[in-house]
């Protein structure tokens, strides 16, 4: 079956810790069955909110006054995913949220394995352009509101589901490799199994 859970990060800088937002969008057998957003407050030393970030998505410093930090709100995505493997559109950006702000608060990365629906586009459509909003057209969803992290993760759930139909995949690990798109992986299990293929010196 199709099962995935799209994500979307929006930030508060360049800085990969800086997460003010998330959007997250359950897909079970193909179908959206569930979605969530929620607000972030990064943590000190990269809560600086640049106004070139602002005027993309529009939050706020004094948006995320109330907001969970990263540290108490990891629990609540990895509950959501539910060990789904995420879905993300330029999936090294999003992964890498995960990676730097759980590193930076001292928590531990998260295991989780991800397809990249950039990719994925790229060897399904013929366009332009394989920004999210262009990819999400050619898949049929139209006029969101890009830059919101919800709305971004529904059109990247709108891609998947969208390509895995025309490449009659059943599930997202045939949708990779028809499309020949790696499985990424970050988390204990990430390493591990780095190791395990490049032996130990792999990770010094």
């Amino acid at each position: 079956m199709l099962n995935f859970t799209a994500i979307d990060f929006e930030t508060a800088n360049s800085s990969g810790a800086s997460a003010c937002s998330v959007g997250l969008v359950k897909v079970h057998d193909g179908v959206v069955v569930d979605s969530d957003y929620w607000l972030i407050k990064p943590p000190t030393g990269h809560d600086v909110f640049q106004q070139w970030n602002i005027k993309i998505h529009g939050i706020r410093p004094s948006d995320v006054v109330g907001a969970d930090t990263w540290a108490q709100q990891l629990p609540r995505l990895v509950a959501f995913a539910g060990g789904d493997h995420l879905v993300a559109h330029n999936a090294g950006f999003d992964l890498g949220v995960i990676k730097t702000a759980s590193t930076v608060t001292g928590q531990t990365i998260p295991d989780f394995n991800f397809v990249c629906s950039l990719q994925v586009a790229r060897r399904t459509y013929h366009l332009d352009s394989y920004r999210l909003p262009v990819a999400a057209m050619a898949a049929g969803y139209e006029d969101f509101a890009h830059h919101n992290a919800l709305a971004d993760a529904e059109a990247c759930a709108a891609i998947i589901v969208h390509a895995a139909k025309r490449h009659e995949a059943d599930t997202l690990e045939q949708l990779a490799h028809i499309t020949r798109v790696k499985v990424g992986a970050i988390g204990p299990v990430a390493t591990r199994q780095h190791a395990s293929t490049h032996g130990p010196m792999a990770l010094n």
